[in-house]
């Protein structure tokens, strides 16, 4: 999905001692958090700016979402296109194809946010919203196959393979839970992992007892096959290296996630999965950063989930903005 909207900021610019400040809150993502929050922050008057290489997110990559509130079934794809246009009625202005390399956080709490095509913007709060990317196998047919057969979330897209034979590539919790759900609607379950499970034993023993599930342990997967669609998975023993070709309808990767945060790495903190920590407003470790979405510290990545921390961060940013104005009349005051 291409959407053409590249409105430029105010140029009116208000200013914090010399520094031009070109917004009071700068977005960075498209996706459903950083879209919503845009919406929210827009809404308290605030001049903002979504700025991301790409708009959607991942729901771009997802065929049919079921379990959006007021769309039992909509494309990914045109669900993205919804979020983007009720932002676009509100003139919201968005910086496309366009990505940040580092925040520096200032004099006077301005934040300076340097562009990958060497511009650079203050703002005087900031939403991080880049989400999280799946951790991918890396293997031949991965990336052509994807979104036909290849998919990345039992929860969206488990029930598009009903009655078929499914892979699950994995060896911890979201991937034995995406088995178990799976098992639900699939006629068998095949779960591959190269190792060991990894998964919580209560999950482990769950399993085990659901009968169409079928594991294969220390197992590699080196090759995901089809032409127009999955046909099925190319896999080795590690252990006595035997070669064998399993056929099914579709592949989910659970391998894990890797959170966008690479450009705030040493600027807030990051827990162990390198996700943003936040506090219950969204906040970051950095006054006037705030973190929303998959990319923020928090379990069940989903669109709906999003949707709501990016609100929750606007408000939050609101807050924090207005508490410096009345910091900034009073010390007026007092001077």
């Amino acid at each position: 999905m291409e959407l053409h909207l590249n409105m430029g900021i105010d140029s009116s610019k208000e200013k914090v001692g010399a520094i031009p400040v070109d917004a009071d809150v700068a977005i960075i993502g498209g996706g459903p958090a950083g879209i919503s929050a845009a919406i929210y922050a827009k809404r308290k008057g605030l001049r903002t700016v979504v700025i991301t290489e790409t708009t959607g997110g991942q729901i771009n990559d997802t065929t049919t979402v079921e379990n959006y509130p007021g769309f039992p079934m909509i494309s990914g794809e045109m669900l993205a296109r919804k979020f983007y246009d009720q932002a676009r009625e509100l003139n919201i202005p968005f910086m496309k194809s366009v990505g940040v390399k580092q925040i520096i956080s200032g004099a006077n709490n301005l934040k300076t946010l340097v562009l990958s095509d060497g511009n650079s913007y203050n703002a005087k709060a900031v939403i991080i919203a880049t989400g999280s990317r799946h951790r991918k196998l890396e293997v031949p047919g991965e990336e052509t196959l994807a979104g036909k057969g290849v998919a990345y979330c039992a929860i969206c897209d488990g029930p598009l393979f009903r009655d078929r034979n499914v892979v699950v590539v994995g060896g911890g919790n979201a991937a034995v839970e995406a088995a178990i759900d799976l098992s639900k609607l699939a006629t068998k379950v095949i779960m591959v992992h190269r190792s060991q499970f990894r998964a919580d034993q209560v999950l482990l023993d769950r399993m085990q007892r659901i009968n169409n599930i079928q594991v294969h342990l220390e197992t590699q997967i080196t090759e995901i096959q089809g032409i127009e669609k999955v046909s099925g998975i190319a896999v080795r023993n590690l252990t006595n290296r035997k070669r064998e070709v399993i056929p099914a309808d579709g592949v989910f990767v659970e391998v894990g996630y890797l959170a966008n945060t690479e450009f705030v790495k040493g600027l807030v903190d990051l827990n162990e999965r390198n996700e943003i920590i936040v506090d219950h407003k969204m906040q970051t470790s950095l006054s006037g950063i705030f973190a929303a979405g998959d990319v923020a510290e928090g379990p069940f990545k989903q669109i709906v989930i999003a949707v709501g921390e990016g609100a929750k961060a606007a408000l939050a940013a609101n807050e924090y903005l207005n508490t410096l104005t009345n910091e900034e009349e009073t010390n007026h005051e007092i001077a």
